[in-house]
């Protein structure tokens, strides 16, 4: 029987757990969307407006959570600029635990249930021969969008935090928090660098009641007529003792001054400060998009691993 639901606060909580876990023993064996932090940036930023159009599946060994898929399935997305936009595919963020790689098949057959004739992509760990394989046997392609210069593809990258340089700000610019700077700036800095977005007062209360989101670990730049230039958020893992930097932006009209790389080590210290000993923060990975994987390679990044994007027409069946 079928018994998938709409994604809760609570499920989140259970699969950030699964991910702390995956981390502790196998890192690059962490899904896109399935890390401890953008597990919570995706349910606080998007639950309130596309929720409805999320379904999952969990998997108990026991007490413990050791797989679960995460469906999101077509729907109609409103943007900042009053534009909107129209999702008719199915996208799942899934992660199975490494002792129970069987249940990839039953991610894949869920997946394929609930998402029955719509074409659906997914983003397993190019490091996971066994589930690629898996995905491959079930009908599963590599995206052809996703080959080339200008692929869709993201890379995680992770560096220590043994040795940080000192971050410098162009005169008159100073880091503030969102503790500090207050709810307003800290939306209108996500809604300038990402616009047009889905972004909202309502989703920035989400992300701030979603654990472990911490306004102190929120960093923002402030530039000399006090318009909030750059900002990104830091998700603090305490279990493995590391921290993830997403999102990171910067306002269109403040770019190449060297806010990004003053931030993202302005963050590091912050985020040592608070007990983590490792870094990781995720960028597209084709070679059309150089800018933010040459910011992050310029603080010390280096990548950890890759998605293997994989898509299966709307016309294949289960």
């Amino acid at each position: 029987m079928d018994d998938s639901e709409l994604v809760t606060a609570a499920d989140v909580r259970l699969m950030q757990g699964l991910a702390q876990r995956v981390t502790a023993v196998r890192p690059e064996l962490v899904n896109s969307d399935a890390s401890y932090g953008e597990l919570a940036w995706n349910w606080g930023k998007g639950h309130a407006s596309e929720g409805g159009s999320w379904l999952r599946q969990l998997w108990f060994s026991g007490a413990d959570l050791v797989a679960w898929g995460w469906a999101r399935l077509p729907h109609r997305v409103r943007r900042s600029d009053g534009s909107v936009k129209d999702v008719t595919g199915a996208y799942l963020g899934y992660q199975v635990h490494p002792d129970h790689s069987a249940l990839v098949d039953e991610v894949i057959d869920w997946y394929d249930r609930v998402a029955v004739g719509v074409e659906r992509t997914v983003m397993p760990s190019a490091a996971d021969e066994c589930a690629l394989t898996r995905w491959a046997a079930h009908g599963y392609e590599t995206d052809p969008a996703s080959l080339g210069d200008t692929g869709s593809w993201t890379q995680l990258n992770e560096r220590d935090l043994s040795d940080l340089e000192q971050p410098v700000l162009p005169d008159g610019f100073r880091f503030r928090t969102a503790d500090e700077a207050g709810p307003q700036a800290a939306v209108q800095a996500h809604v300038d660098a990402w616009a047009p977005t889905t972004y909202t007062a309502e989703a920035y209360e989400d992300v701030r009641r979603t654990p472990p989101y911490r306004g102190d670990l929120h960093v923002l730049v402030e530039a000399p007529d006090g318009t909030t230039a750059a900002s990104t958020v830091m998700w603090l893992d305490e279990a493995n003792s590391t921290a993830e930097f997403e999102p990171v932006g910067t306002h269109p009209d403040y770019r190449r001054l060297g806010l990004g790389r003053a931030m993202l080590l302005h963050g590091m210290h912050l985020a040592r400060a608070a007990g983590a000993r490792h870094m990781t923060v995720a960028c597209l990975g084709a070679p059309g998009h150089p800018a933010a994987r040459g910011l992050y390679y310029g603080v010390g990044f280096r990548e950890l691993s890759r998605d293997a994007p994989l898509i299966k027409a709307a016309g294949q069946g289960g």
